[in-house]
């Protein structure tokens, strides 16, 4: 056991901080912690066991995860004291967030979890509650779910953590985030480069970190990595990583106590001395930065044998450690009642049910415990973006189709005054995995770098120690930071590769889940909204092929709850505009957009954009031929390139057939197409027959998977005349029209569906159909041969 600076071999520390009173006053506060975390596993009456343990005081179903949570409570009851005695403003993340109960009691002992949960209250009564409601129906869940105050981290899914906790901490400058990470967790990819985000902290504007690697030796069946490596190996590997480990090891609670007090004195003068070197005196060499790596047995306190197995310090602990029933061994009903009883609940808690005064009196108060910190609730300290009129960034746009423009090249300049506008102090960043330039968003770095704390080379460009971008290889660590970000009270955007941002669909998964319960919880505040910009999008993947083509993220997100998810598809510049300053005001959404980045025709005026994604779909009288009469036909869109090709198609038509009736729709706002019974944005059923008819064919050209929109709209009344185009997995290196045509959702393919499917076309269909084979043909003679789309295609513009 031990705590110190050094390589192993580990000293001894040279001091014991703690006086015998505090020491035995910190004990009885960390015994109070687990003798609530047991309680919350197993009990629903008897909670204080002012009489003999029944099997009847026993819930029928046991749920939870012991292991962790002794090591965590500990870890909880010395950030107490170091808050207390520093005056800190810090935070809790719970990496293993599955060790839901310790979390809970220690919210619970500090006063927090009754203010906000006034019937958990602080007596005997409130006790049987709060041990009952624990995986109770009706009750809570055994992870640091969001009905946890102090909780931003959930931790039912493990990895992400450390992401969460330096997204917290960007322009946080006083905040300390403490984050638990299990030795579990630490074999995870997204964890194990966070590491490395180290390399990306401001010390003179941004808050610290203090990682505190719990290395309890087991998963729920299986030895950890990180445990089983010598402790040389594992201190070159943090040192490795730009780490300054410290070291806290062993069993005996008194020695632990004074060891971990000890670490905490150190680490905290640590981050206090390089804040300084920042903040007063310029020094923005990158620091190494203190970390806690603390090694306590699994199951902690709890049984050290069950049945003649031995459970503490071992994977059996891992979860409810001793089997509690009618039906388990009689003997296991004692055993549980003498785990109990070695905390010494009657030391701990007066005749009434409370805490001690004296224990009580070692939390921190009001908004310095880590359960009522207004940063764990961050919508307590969110605040509006000051955001430019898009109106300013507008492309001007005379008639339909007459100019070019790249969409996200536009939003980049409306996104540059965005980071200006909200700079000091910086309330807003843009992240994304070394993709902002490619992305076409570089009108940014006229506002701000790319946020930097490593070796700067000659020929690098827009590397600082302070910037609003945050780019890092890694979607996993970018949306963690972002994420963090947001919970903790401010704005941001992620800018990513739309084939790609898939890396992140269990995290997006999660996070939504968050969103979700916490619109159920009425003290937590709405935060701001997630927003994606998809780009680099599957039809202008041509030159990087296959890999590069999957238009799937949108499919994923839809499956959440309506209340949170939204998907938008903007079809130019002035609609990429309007839907994100739309997008950048919101609250407490996912909100995804899909544009693209190349230079492309510009269909809508502003005002004209501005009234469309307003009403999220819309009738294009200038594209259509009905003359508000019923359609032959309805053209309809969704997407940049689907909406170009949906008006090639559409002109052809026009040419060749102007007796023809085509209505031509476009949707902006995808579930639009949902039902309004399911989706609040969806058109109820008589907006959308007037739309889309109730009996005529509609040829739907769409961005991502057809069967998406079939999935959105297969209880409308056409749906059975509904044929949507889209991505079905075929690509390759080719030309970027080519890819519509492996995909039969070029222009000449939509014609030939009308044609199809419009009744009594008679010859002039027939020859129109065979001219457009032809043309399928030639185009794929003309691309073998010459390497680029025939001149018609590129050359294509739309006339009125």
């Amino acid at each position: 056991m031990s705590a110190t600076l050094l390589a192993p071999p580990i000293a001894r520390p040279t001091s014991t901080p703690l006086s015998p009173e505090v020491l035995q006053r910190l004990d009885a506060y960390w015994r109070a912690a687990n003798y609530l975390s047991v309680g919350q596993i197993y009990l629903c009456d008897n909670p204080l066991l002012r009489e003999p343990l029944q099997l009847a005081h026993v819930k029928k179903m046991l749920l939870g995860h012991w292991g962790t949570t002794p090591g965590q409570n500990f870890i909880y009851t010395h950030l107490n004291r170091v808050i207390k005695r520093r005056d800190l403003n810090m935070i809790y993340l719970s990496g293993p967030g599955h060790g839901g109960p310790a979390v809970v009691a220690g919210t619970y002992l500090e006063g927090t979890y009754s203010e906000v949960y006034p019937n958990i209250s602080q007596d005997e009564i409130g006790l049987k509650r709060l041990f009952t409601q624990f995986s109770y129906p009706g009750g809570i869940s055994s992870h640091a779910s969001p009905q946890t105050p102090g909780s931003i981290h959930e931790g039912g899914e493990l990895g992400y953590s450390l992401s969460h906790a330096f997204g917290a901490v960007f322009d946080n400058p006083e905040l300390i985030v403490a984050c638990v990470i299990g030795d579990g967790e630490a074999e995870t990819g997204p964890l194990a480069t966070a590491w490395h985000s180290n390399k990306f902290l401001n010390p003179a504007t941004d808050g610290a970190v203090l990682p505190i690697l719990h290395l309890n030796g087991y998963k729920i069946s299986n030895p950890t990595v990180l445990a089983r490596i010598t402790p040389e190996e594992l201190d070159q590997l943090l040192r490795g990583y730009g780490w300054m480990p410290y070291y806290v090891e062993g069993h005996e609670p008194a020695l632990m106590h004074q060891a971990m007090a000890a670490a905490l004195e150190e680490v905290v003068c640590d981050i206090h001395q390089i804040q300084q070197r920042a903040r007063e005196h310029g020094d923005l060499t990158r620091p190494r930065w203190p970390l806690i790596v603390l090694k306590s047995p699994k199951g902690w306190t709890g049984p050290k044998e069950v049945d003649g197995v031995p459970n503490e310090g071992t994977f059996r602990s891992h979860q409810v450690p001793l089997a509690v029933s009618a039906t388990a061994p009689p003997e296991h009903l004692a055993q549980l009642e003498a785990w109990l009883r070695s905390y010494r609940p009657e030391e701990l808690f007066d005749e009434a049910g409370r805490l001690r005064p004296e224990l009580a009196e070692l939390a921190p108060r009001g908004e310095r415990r880590m359960g009522a910190n207004p940063n764990a609730n961050g919508g307590l300290l969110l605040h509006d973006l000051h955001l430019p009129d898009y109106c300013d960034y507008a492309v001007a746009v005379p008639s339909p189709g007459s100019v070019e423009a790249s969409d996200t090249g536009t939003v980049g300049q409306f996104l540059r005054d965005v980071l200006k506008l909200n700079a000091a102090p910086r309330n807003f960043r843009v992240f994304g995995p070394d993709e902002t330039l490619s992305n076409k968003l570089d009108a940014v770095f006229e506002a701000t770098n790319r946020q930097w704390d490593a070796a700067v080379a000659v020929n690098d460009e827009f590397l600082a120690p302070d910037g609003g971008v945050m780019e890092m290889l890694s979607e996993h660590q970018c949306e963690g930071w972002l994420e963090g970000y947001l919970l903790t009270g401010r704005h941001g955007l992620f800018n990513s590769y739309e084939a790609f941002v898939h890396i992140v669909d269990s995290m997006f998964n999660q996070h939504a889940k968050w969103l979700k319960l916490t619109l159920e919880i009425p003290w937590r505040r709405k935060i701001a909204s997630l927003n994606y910009l998809l780009t680099s999008t599957v039809w202008r993947q041509d030159h990087n092929g296959f890999t590069h083509q999957d238009p799937g993220f949108i499919d994923h997100v839809i499956n959440k709850k309506a209340s949170i998810v939204r998907v938008y598809l903007p079809p130019d510049a002035n609609c990429l505009l309007s839907v994100m300053d739309h997008c950048l005001r919101s609250r407490h959404y996912v909100n995804v957009i899909v544009a693209g980045k190349h230079p492309a025709p510009q269909w809508l005026s502003l005002d004209a954009a501005r009234t469309h994604c307003a009403e999220g779909i819309g009738l294009w009288p200038w594209a259509s031929t009905d003359a508000g009469q019923e359609p032959d036909a309805v053209l309809a869109c969704c997407g940049d390139v689907p909406t170009l090709e949906i008006l090639a198609a559409a002109s052809i038509l026009r040419e060749h057939l102007p007796e023809l009736k085509i209505r031509v729709v476009n949707v902006v706002d995808l579930l639009k197409l949902e039902r309004s019974t399911e989706h609040p944005h969806g058109l109820d059923e008589a907006d959308y027959d007037a739309l889309f008819t109730r009996d005529k064919p509609v040829i739907f050209a769409f961005h991502g998977y057809p069967w998406l929109v079939h999935r959105l709209t297969y209880n409308r009344a056409n749906n059975q005349h509904m044929h949507v185009r889209g991505y079905k997995e075929e690509g390759t290196i080719t030309t970027a029209f080519d890819m519509t045509v492996l995909n039969d959702m070029d222009r000449f393919h939509l014609a030939m569906d009308v044609l199809d499917r419009v009744p009594g076309l008679g010859n002039k269909g027939a020859y129109l159909k065979q001219h457009l084979k032809d043309k399928l043909v030639e185009h794929r003679q003309y691309i073998t041969t010459h390497g680029e789309d025939m001149p018609e295609i590129r050359n294509w513009q739309w006339k009125a």
